[in-house]
């Protein structure tokens, strides 16, 4: 039985920044449960680190406190030794105390700090790195999502049904936070189409109203399972992404991506680590206004994003590309 539960029930991208945390604590004490939101239960449930997900619908049909406590009646029955909470919130605090859990770890500084028994200092440039201090031994920081043999051959499927048969980009138009998107994908797909194939992915809805008139096929995939869309993205031959869950499942498939920032910042501690990966940003004094992006902007005019041109990100992923083949070579 697993005597730690962790505890993150943040957006999809902290998700899968938690993974070497997760990967870190079952290389000293064997698989661990964790309790996330029901949309993150797909990166975890194949992951070997994991030996139980507890999804919790905070945000739905387990908002309040009732539910909470319902829950921590369960876990409180497994009688877990730890609990280590990544996002460090009050409720995630709150759940972990109401479990009977003895031993409580969290960051220094966080809402949950003082529900807690240790609290441990915030270290480290990527986000990755710093969950890692929550950990008692350390260990590598790529991010980690095993995809199935069905993932494998239902992102088959939905490229054949949509034509894609050679080389494509992946473009990712959504994001949780409407501050973090750039609003210029869909003339970017008209762009890139005219020399190879563009797949649109992300959560459903997340494509464009009206289809760009292209020379090449611009293909939407938006609304496909996460692990699919993993397995989407491993074919690409780049992705070009906002900061969020998208770029984090690129990184977590090795693929290259372009990623653009406005009201965050790579510095803060989210963005790509690969060798060829690029970010792109337009230098401005009020950014960043925002460690994870807000509903609108707080000058009312979002230029850190309407004014990063489309001729920039196409050279750039054209860098990309050619960086690429030169690796290859």
């Amino acid at each position: 039985m697993s005597r730690t539960v962790v505890v993150q029930t943040a957006w999809l991208g902290d998700t899968l920044l938690t993974t070497p945390l997760l990967a870190a604590l079952a290389e000293g004490a064997g698989p661990v449960d964790v309790v996330v939101t029901p949309a993150a239960v797909p990166l975890l449930e194949t992951n070997p680190a994991v030996r139980r997900v507890w999804p919790y619908d905070k945000r739905g049909g387990e908002r309040g406190p009732v539910a909470l406590v319902r829950l921590a009646r369960r876990l409180r029955a497994m009688r877990f030794a730890t609990a280590v909470l990544p996002q460090g919130s009050l409720r995630s605090g709150l759940l972990a105390r109401a479990a009977g859990i003895p031993r409580r770890v969290a960051f220094a500084g966080t809402a949950a700090a003082w529900l807690c028994t240790e609290r441990r200092p915030r270290r480290g440039r990527h986000e990755a790195e710093r969950l890692l201090e929550l950990a008692d031994t350390g260990g590598p920081t790529a991010l980690t999502l095993i995809r199935t043999a069905d993932d494998e051959r239902a992102a088959d499927i939905a490229l054949a049904r949509a034509g894609i048969t050679g080389a494509f980009i992946v473009l990712a138009p959504g994001s949780a936070r409407p501050t973090k998107r750039w609003p210029h994908y869909a003339a970017l797909a008209a762009a890139l189409a005219h020399d190879v194939h563009v797949v649109l992915l992300g959560a459903a809805g997340e494509g464009f109203a009206h289809m760009p008139h292209a020379r090449g096929t611009v293909a939407d995939l938006t609304g496909l399972p996460l692990r699919v869309s993993a397995a989407v993205l491993a074919r690409g031959r780049a992705a070009v992404v906002n900061d969020s869950a998208m770029l984090h499942l690129a990184q977590a498939t090795g693929t290259p991506v372009v990623a653009l920032f406005g009201p965050t910042d790579p510095s803060l501690g989210f963005g790509p680590r690969g060798p060829r990966d690029r970010t792109l940003s337009v230098a401005l004094s009020c950014r960043p206004c925002s460690t994870h992006g807000d509903a609108r902007c707080p000058l009312g005019q979002h230029r850190c994003l309407r004014d990063l041109s489309v001729a920039r990100v196409r050279d750039t992923v054209q860098d990309v590309l050619t960086a690429k083949e030169a690796l290859c070579v």
